[in-house]
């Protein structure tokens, strides 16, 4: 998934649109209302709370949500969390939108806006992040800014998952469940608990998921959109006295398709490329495509993580070291265009590892002043192959009106027949940030809190770009995708460093509620252009670029300031749980791929003002049905946005639709040695897309989709359920392009069809 071109090319995630917001509830379709009234403990804050007492956007989410709501990886929590949107069928990550913040440029010179953790391992970026959710203790999505808390680059928020952790002193206890659906969907997961002595447990955990296609492709070939994974997890705890260690093996692989395009085939865009190379026929309905696939297509990884953890209770802190070492291997292969005509694919072979260390203390004991202080290091190492493809015949048609044979005199055609370019990315990046964080509480009813962080970044990045062999490339110009050549490679190291800091107020007029104003600064540094050059008028189209002669194209940070006012409560005795959030934000500088006369060049440009109304409640409506509801308002305005389109000032940020929600009915019967169970619900999103230019053929329109479960859960631990997901067999996209030049504009990654399924489960101790 890539998300921006030239004039030519124009990557698509510039204009992403974003998958459903709120899948399902967010509480397990088999619990009864007071389990999902149960305090929620998370560590967000570096400190063990309630949720419900944090003064954050924070949702929280049990592992038991995860196996009985059907979440296949890290990405699905994004449909579950109010204001957090952009879920997509690849392993990219520059759909990713909080509050309408994401990352915009597909490459691997940048950060992403959105971050990942896993028990507090920051997980990466396109082709590493994405992992399976299974044999998890809980997740927690936030919200706004959340550098302070976590650091490398969450401007727009963070989706940090603990795993299991190995119960020591327990039992030998696990779990198996099985899953089995329609399209050859099948889901195998489960978990061991292994306690050793009073002091030591082990833990293993494994997983495998696969399905079929469901997009059927004119073109021939196998349904697109399948998958094949397999992960397994080790882990170890030990505990004596004041020392804890904490550790986890890790790796996953991952066989899955890449994204999938369908043309829009109406508007004036699309009578220029048709009328170039046209007639193009693409031929099926709006969950079909027709691709030449004259690349492929693949998104597989290998990732394997190593985590240690360590604590010692020092008696007035805690001090705990976190390390973690990432090693990931990915291949991304995709048809671009469209079409059933090659006019673009794409194709990324990368590799890397990643390090991190922090060191933190953290207080203890029941002093009105509290605070934590750490420090962090990483280093990430990153080695990339970049190729766009296209028919040479299809460039000629469109930009010279004729078969390359006839406007070339002496014309050769390259041995298959296309124009190939590409560019070989060396990446050295390394970082360290110091915090510190003092919370004073003035009374029972009133704290607050400040904490300060200093961020320090230095990226080193190579760029080679060679000549194709096309004689397009050859003789008259480099292509279409770059613009330049490279005397090879071309280095250049840049550092960015920051001050940013956060301020709380919380007070508490009750005993069972909360209000908070806060006001945080966000910060993602800089970087590099993957495919781009920073040159000069001098520049001549196609020119060889020796070292020296032009810089690297690279790019400052981003900033955003943001002010949160938030409610929590607990209502009716109990019964019943709000979380209310406004939210107002400046974003500025935005890092965006532009078009740039030849190659994506990431450029900062402009600002937005955001602002936004989130709210969830759960409520038990009686001893037999309960009720969660949830909603999510954001409108903004972007401005100076002349870099981007010369007609997009004022525009709002179209990947984001402006109101977003779900509500479920849950119910549960006690019978004979168990309880009947089920839950429906229904989740919406209003109209989105339609890109910069708000083009009314690629809008995106609002949608709705109802999910159904149905089943029984005995006294003895085993489970039999049910269910019907997408129950109306609606169909939306994940997203959208408006593109430019030889591409049409496309949607991509039609939703999921309607499926039918059962699922089996077992616990024992």
């Amino acid at each position: 998934m890539h998300s921006y071109q030239p004039k030519y090319l124009k990557r698509r995630h510039l204009a992403t649109a974003v998958a459903a917001a709120l899948l399902g509830t967010g509480m397990s379709a088999t619990v009864q209302a007071q389990s999902w009234l149960e305090e929620v403990t998370v560590t967000a804050t570096k400190r063990a709370e309630n949720v419900q007492d944090v003064p954050l956007a924070i949702s929280a989410f049990t592992g038991d949500f995860t196996k009985d709501n059907n979440l296949d990886d890290v990405k699905d929590l994004i449909n579950i969390t109010p204001g957090i949107t952009g879920n997509s069928k690849d392993s990219f990550l520059d759909a990713v939108s909080v509050r309408g913040i994401r990352t915009q440029d597909f490459g691997v010179g940048g950060d992403p806006s959105a971050a990942f953790f896993k028990n507090d391992f920051y997980e990466g970026r396109n082709g590493a992040a994405v992992t399976s959710l299974y044999d998890m203790e809980r997740s927690e999505v936030l919200r706004g800014p959340q550098g302070f808390l976590f650091g490398r680059s969450s401007i727009g928020g963070a989706i940090s998952v603990h795993t299991a952790k190995p119960e020591i002193g327990g039992t030998n206890s696990g779990y198996i469940d099985l899953d089995m659906g329609e399209r050859g969907h099948g889901v195998i997961e489960g978990a061991i608990n292994l306690p050793v002595n009073d002091n030591f447990a082990m833990r293993l955990a494994g997983y495998h998921s696969e399905e079929d296609g469901y997009v059927k492709n004119f073109s021939g070939g196998p349904d697109l959109i399948a998958h094949d994974k397999s992960a397994i997890r080790g882990s170890t705890a030990y505990q004596s006295g004041k020392l804890g260690i904490d550790t986890t093996v890790e790796y996953e692989t991952r066989e899955q398709s890449g994204s999938v395009y369908r043309a829009v085939t109406e508007g004036d865009h699309w009578d220029a490329v048709n009328g170039a190379n046209g007639p193009i026929d693409v031929r099926g309905d709006e969950r079909e495509v027709d691709l030449d696939l004259a690349d492929g297509e693949a998104d597989d990884a290998d990732i394997l993580t190593l985590g240690l953890k360590l604590t010692y209770d020092l008696g007035f802190a805690e001090l705990s070291s976190n390390t973690g070492y990432k090693d990931h291997d990915y291949f991304y292969s995709e048809d671009y265009d469209g079409t059933p005509v090659n006019l673009n694919t794409y194709h990324q072979d990368q590799e890397g590892d990643y390090f991190q260390q922090e060191f933190r203390l953290t207080s203890t004991g029941s002093d009105p002043l509290s605070w934590y202080a750490g420090v962090s290091y990483y280093k990430e190492k990153l080695d990339a192959n970049f190729r766009f493809t296209m028919a040479e015949d299809a460039y000629c048609n469109y930009y010279y009106a004729d078969t390359c044979a006839n406007y070339f005199t002496d014309f050769y055609p390259s041995a298959s027949g296309n124009l190939i370019e590409q560019n070989h990315v060396k990446a050295d990046y390394e970082g360290w940030a110091g915090y510190v964080d003092l919370s004073y509480a003035f009374s029972e009813a009133w704290d607050a809190s400040i904490g300060v962080r200093y961020s320090d970044d230095k990226k080193t990045f190579t760029q080679n770009v060679p000549r194709s062999d096309s004689y397009i490339a050859q003789v008259f110009e480099s292509g279409w995708a770059y613009g330049f050549v490279t005397d090879g490679a071309i280095t250049q190291s840049e550092s960015w460093q920051d001050t940013t800091m956060r301020a709380i107020v919380r007070y508490r007029p009750t005993d069972t509620a909360m209000v908070f104003a806060s006001y945080t600064q966000g910060y993602k540094p800089g970087g590099f252009g993957t495919f781009s050059l920073d040159v000069d008028d001098d520049f001549v189209w196609g020119q060889e670029v020796a070292a020296g002669d032009y810089p690297l194209d690279t790019f400052d940070p981003e900033t955003v300031d943001s002010f949160e006012l938030g409610y929590k409560d607990s209502l009716f005795d109990g019964k019943a749980n709000l979380t209310l959030t406004a939210f107002m934000y400046d974003y500025k500088d935005l890092q965006v791929v532009v078009a740039d006369g030849g190659a994506s060049s990431v450029q900062n440009a402009g600002k937005v003002d955001g602002r936004g109304l989130e709210g969830t409640i759960t409520a038990a409506l009686s001893d037999n049905w309960d009720l969660y509801l949830a909603a999510g308002y954001l409108d903004t305005e972007a401005t100076d946005m002349a870099a981007i389109c010369d007609d997009c000032e004022g525009s709002s940020l179209f990947w984001s639709p402006e109101f977003s929600g779900s509500a479920v009915l849950n119910m549960h019967y006690p019978v004979t040695n168990g309880q009947i169970i089920g839950n429906l619900g229904v989740t919406f999103e209003s109209e989105r897309g339609g890109g910069w230019e708000q083009l009314d053929e690629t809008k995106i329109d609002a949608y709705q989709e109802w999910n159904l479960r149905v089943g029984y859960r005995s006294d003895d631990k085993w489970s039999l359920i049910g269910y019907v997901e997408n129950l109306t067999d609606q169909n939306t996209y994940d997203g959208m392009n408006n593109n430019e030049g030889l591409v049409p504009a496309h949607f991509f990654g039609p939703s999921r069809p309607r499926t039918i399924g059962v699922s089996f489960g077992y616990e024992w101790e």
